[in-house]
This record gives C-alpha cells, structure tokens and sequence, in this order.
C-alpha cells in the first residue's frame, strides 16, 4: 500500500529507541477473556519510564536531532514526557507547551525530565497554537505529534511486535487521539497482516477524528469534554487524516462512564492503572461483548499517568 512510512523505515528505527520501551508484555489475560467470552491479548506500554508508549516516537525522534537545537512541541502529557526524556538524555532544551487545565501529574513530570512547561491556553489543541506561534517568532524547531514521522514509526514497532504473537488477531483495538499510535500499528497489520481487523476508538465527548473518518472530511469542535485528556483532539491534524485512509476497518465511541468500568477492569483482573485513554479499547468491548464472541481479540494499553486524586476517585473507589 502506498503510504509516507515504510516497514523497513519502522524496523531501521529499531536500534535507535531505548531499550526499555521495546518488547513490552504481550499476553493473554484469562480473567478478562473469560468475562467478554473472547481470547483477549493485552499490550501493556505502561511500564517503562514514562509510562506511556510516547517513548518510542520520541527516542527515535530524538536520537536523530542535534545536540544544540532547541525543540518545542505541544502535549496533553505523555507526548511532552517522551520528549522531555529523550531530550534530557542528549541535553536537548526542550519547551512544552501544555494546555492551563492539563494533568497536574503529567506537568510535573515533564518538568521534573528537565523540561520547560508553559501553561497556555484552555484545551491541548489551543495549547498547541500557542506553542506552533512561539516557535515560529523565535525561529525554533517545532516537533508536532502523528506530523513528524517518527512518531508513527515509533508507534509502529508495537505492531511489529504484536506481530510476533503465535496467532493471528481477528481484530485490533487501538484508541485514537492524534493518530500517530493507530497509524504506525495499522502500517504494520495492513502490510503484514490484512485480515486483522482494526478498530479506531475513540470518546463521545471528543469525537472530532472519527467524525472526520466517518465523513471524509476534516471536522472540528470549539470544545471536548471528557476525561480521556490524552485523546481530547476537537482539531485534526490533516496529515493524520491521510496517513489513517484506507487503515481502519471500523470507528466506535466509547463514554466515560464504560471507560472508567474497563480502567477498574484492568485493574481488577490485570493489577495495573490505566488512563482513560488507554481503557478505551477494553471500554468498546464493554459495550460490543456479542461482536467478538469466540474471537482472538488484542487491545493496546498505551498510558498509565494519573494523578494521585484520578487514582483515587476512577480505580480505587468501589
């Protein structure tokens, strides 16, 4: 298939990406397949330094820059940490530009991987003009997520890796925000694996990409309202568009309300945290168990990064 990323460019990127971000636990989970009545494979991107499947975009991203050029970019969170890390590594100054209603714990650890943070803006999209403005005027490079290529190639060794399974997936849940992780993972099923059918999920209240999907055409909202902050997109990337045509097989929108039964699922059954952005994929089977009844199903759990009051009040409390 005609596409802007190759296989061989996601498999070169390999050596270039932080050991301790690759070959993540992959397996199937016995207690959540038994209650969905499927064989479900989990991928866990959680337990690595930044919590977050961001670091292999970012190393790889990262690796390839030079050592006195200052970087800008715009995150809701876990996309500034991947940054904010690889760029301490290579002493790379580094301003994030995050939204003044953005995940206090996701702030705090930007800054605490060296970066420099400022607070811009209602909502990650109005933050990223702020930051794409900043950049422009002080002439500095601006590294914009599921825009520069890395970041899908980085997501793409996920699939690569799914892909060394003993079996082969019917079907692929992967949540959607910017699009760079469904992009990268969905390079490698639709090259390497077609039959896998993948779904594109993503929230009710910040539905702007699959409405877009859906209709053909670039769609925005004036705002989002949900608690799936790492998926709160109301303005779609337009090269994110065009990297996901022809990769997606279905769209579904999942609420908060089933999001935060699939996070304390995961929790339950699996004994890890997850955000709610990275429960989507299990809140969709949630609300669609007699889809894939029998089926040889994987969801990716792509972010871990809570505040200790989102722990408290989405997992721990009955």
């Amino acid at each position: 298939m005609k596409h802007r990323l190759s296989i061989d460019e996601i498999r070169r990127g390999l050596p270039l990406i932080d050991p301790s971000f690759l070959n993540t636990p992959q397996f199937i989970s016995k207690g959540l397949s038994d209650l969905f009545d499927c064989q479900l494979t989990v991928k866990i991107e959680t337990l690595n330094p930044i919590k977050s499947f961001k670091g292999r975009g970012a190393e790889m991203l990262i690796s390839q820059a030079a050592p006195d050029e200052p970087i800008v970019c715009a995150s809701a969170g876990n996309f500034g940490q991947a940054m904010a890390y690889a760029c301490q590594k290579k002493k790379i100054p580094l301003t994030v530009f995050a939204s003044k209603n953005a995940n206090t714990y996701k702030i705090e650890m930007m800054r605490s991987f060296g970066a420099s943070v400022l607070l811009m803006g209602e909502d990650f999209d109005e933050a990223k003009i702020f930051a794409k403005a900043h950049a422009k005027k002080l002439q500095l490079r601006f590294v914009e997520d599921s825009q520069d290529i890395e970041t899908l190639a980085g997501a793409g060794t996920i699939g690569l890796e799914l892909l060394n399974l003993p079996y082969t997936l019917d079907t692929l849940l992967i949540s959607l925000g910017n699009g760079a992780l469904l992009g990268g993972i969905g390079r490698t099923f639709k090259e390497l694996s077609p039959q896998t059918e993948l779904i594109a999920v993503q929230s009710e209240g910040a539905p702007a990409m699959i409405e877009s999907i859906r209709s053909q055409k670039l769609i925005s909202h004036p705002s989002v309202n949900t608690i799936s902050d790492g998926i709160a997109i109301r303005l779609p990337v337009k090269q994110s568009l065009l990297d996901l045509e022809h990769m997606i097989d279905d769209t579904l929108l999942v609420s908060d309300r089933t999001t935060l039964k699939a996070m304390k699922l995961l929790h339950q059954h699996l004994g890890i945290v997850s955000e709610p952005s990275a429960a989507v994929g299990i809140a969709a089977i949630l609300d669609n168990k007699d889809r894939w009844r029998n089926k040889k199903v994987g969801a990716v759990i792509c972010g871990s990064n809570l505040t200790p009051d989102q722990l408290k009040n989405w997992i721990m409390n009955p």
